[in-house]
């Protein structure tokens, strides 16, 4: 059964004013009030935001945070897209913990964050006994130009490609490392690396592969209700 991550209490649904500042974006509810909410996202956001564009918001009820609202899923005329960056950590690490990511089953312990690298955290660390350690890191795809394909990055990032050379270390250093992309959209069949956009994290990727990372892709289910794990998808390198 695969772990859905619930949105509790269910999003509520707004337009978007604009998006500014990479991580402000303003809304204007049903009822004609506006706000400023929090955009969890350090990417440029291409093709999801539009203004006038529907979106899904989150509320927190943290009396310390500055903005209680959070942006959640943007409405891009073909599917729901989960612009959170910081659930595709939450929900790879639940489908893996309840055992619904066959090539990743069976370990014992699950850690995140942990240091590796040059001054860097990998997302999830599995450990088992007798087996080799797992490093796995965790790509959050948003962008999609061509029907049916998604695409990462949707704008440079020197920090993900040198994610890269680092788990090509721990592949030779005879771990397991695994790059998870988790395309939050549910109407693509494939993914490949956007070489146009950063030519320098597509090579990246594929000396990595060269070198023994393993690159696993699932696409999502959402709804203003959830965001489910949903099936794999190749991937072009």
């Amino acid at each position: 059964m695969v772990r859905a991550m619930k949105f509790t209490p269910p999003l509520t649904s707004a337009k978007l004013l604009k998006r500014y500042k990479r991580f402000l974006a303003d809304v204007q509810f049903d009822d004609g009030t506006e706000t400023t909410a929090h955009c969890a996202n350090p990417g440029s956001m291409m093709g999801l935001a539009e203004p006038g564009s529907t979106v899904w918001l989150s509320k927190s009820d943290n009396p310390k945070r500055k903005l209680a609202w959070s942006l959640e899923l943007v409405d891009d005329g073909n599917s729901l897209v989960g612009v959170h960056t910081g659930k595709a950590n939450a929900l790879v690490e639940a489908a893996i913990d309840s055992g619904t990511v066959p090539e990743l089953a069976g370990y014992e312990i699950l850690r995140r964050e942990v240091k590796y690298g040059e001054n860097s955290r990998i997302d999830l660390l599995l450990e088992d006994p007798g087996r080799p350690t797992a490093y796995v890191e965790v790509k959050s795809v948003t962008l999609s130009r061509t029907k049916g394909l998604a695409e990462f990055p949707d704008s440079k990032t020197a920090r993900g490609a040198k994610h890269m050379s680092e788990l090509a270390e721990m592949a030779r250093q005879g771990h397991r490392a695994v790059v998870f992309f988790l395309v939050q959209r549910s109407d693509c069949t494939s993914m490949q690396p956007a070489a146009d956009i950063d030519p320098k994290y597509a090579e990246s990727l594929k000396a990595a592969v060269a070198a023994g990372v393993e690159v696993i892709c699932y696409s999502c289910r959402l709804s203003p209700g959830e965001i489910t794990l949903d099936r794999r998808l190749e991937v072009d390198i």
